[in-house]
């Protein structure tokens, strides 16, 4: 835009310094004596150009400033950058998905827990019939150890999962029903404290059954 006002106004200004070099001479040779006059006399379509040519250049003078301030403006205007949305999370699915991974978990932990469970009782009755050996009962000592530390997990694990449910206005209808499972998972914990590992784990099947309830509510 800027080259299109400057290449006009040469134009113009071409054709006015022509005009106003005429009517210079002009006047100069009406006031001195040349040894050749120079005749030169302004038309009067020659005198209407050269004033619409300066009405021209004034107007151009003024236009400029304005033309490069506007596009001097419209480059520093920067696009305002939209804001990415934060991702909207189903409060629905992701509790059932944390269930789902409690529910896993206790059961895989209640498949290994049948067989160690037998041999425990077991090896308890050798020790009151004092037929068990030292190692056997050291091994015994620990296998307790690491069920017991397991279903102090699973007892956290739910105690979790019913305070997620409780808290949240999308789960709370279905916390009725969940309610009670990690005070099951605390009474297996006790069970197992005190050596009776099958009733642990009948204790924790019922909550395998609470928690499988719940699931399938939250399906409907």
């Amino acid at each position: 835009m800027d080259r299109f006002w400057t290449c006009l106004a040469g134009t113009y200004i071409t054709e006015c310094g022509t005009l106003l070099w005429r009517f210079a001479l002009t006047e100069v040779n009406s006031r001195h004596t040349l040894v050749s006059p120079i005749k030169l006399v302004l038309e009067p379509q020659e005198i209407h150009t050269l004033k619409r040519t300066i009405t021209f250049l004034l107007a151009v003078i003024v236009m400029l400033p304005l033309t490069t301030l506007g596009q001097s403006r419209s480059r520093t205007t920067k696009t305002p950058t939209r804001s990415a949305k934060a991702p909207v999370v189903d409060k629905k699915i992701e509790g059932a998905r944390h269930l789902a991974d409690q529910l896993k978990t206790l059961t895989r932990f209640i498949y290994i827990l049948g067989g160690v469970a037998k041999g425990l009782e077991g090896v308890d009755d050798a020790e009151r019939r004092n037929e068990a050996s030292p190692a056997v009962l050291e091994q015994a000592k620990k296998n307790k150890v690491t069920v017991r530390t397991s279903i102090q997990s699973v007892r956290e694990g739910l105690d979790q999962l019913e305070g997620e449910f409780s808290s949240s206005p999308d789960l709370r209808r279905y916390y009725t029903r969940l309610a009670g499972v990690a005070a099951g998972a605390a009474a297996a914990e006790q069970q197992a404290a005190a050596n009776q590992f099958d009733r642990a784990g009948r204790s924790l099947l019922e909550v395998v059954n609470r928690l499988t309830d719940v699931l399938l509510e939250m399906q409907r």
